[in-house]
């Protein structure tokens, strides 16, 4: 099963645009204010090395009980919010 993790902070325009295009498209995900994320966030940003959101991360649990997951961030995985529903649609959906 794969879960989506979205990173957002409050007043950010494009952050509110991509939540509804992923609301629009029936996306099912779980929304983590980088404020109040906080840990989890320095440790997503020390991974991708980038501090723009909104980024994402896939989580998939296997049924072997391994956990792998994928951080996408903007302008290195995707340059617009359409591209990264597309990265969505096609990782998740």
């Amino acid at each position: 099963m794969k879960h989506l993790v979205l990173f957002t902070m409050k007043g950010c325009p494009h952050c509110n645009d991509f939540k509804d295009m992923l609301s629009e498209n029936d996306v099912l995900f779980y929304e983590h204010d980088i404020d109040e994320h906080k840990e989890e966030y320095d440790m997503f940003v020390e991974v991708t090395k980038s501090e723009f959101v909104p980024a994402f991360m896939i989580i998939e649990q296997m049924e072997t009980g391994e956990v792998s997951s994928k951080c996408f961030v903007p302008d290195t995985n995707f340059d617009t919010l359409d591209e990264a529903l597309e990265v969505i649609k096609k990782e998740v959906l």
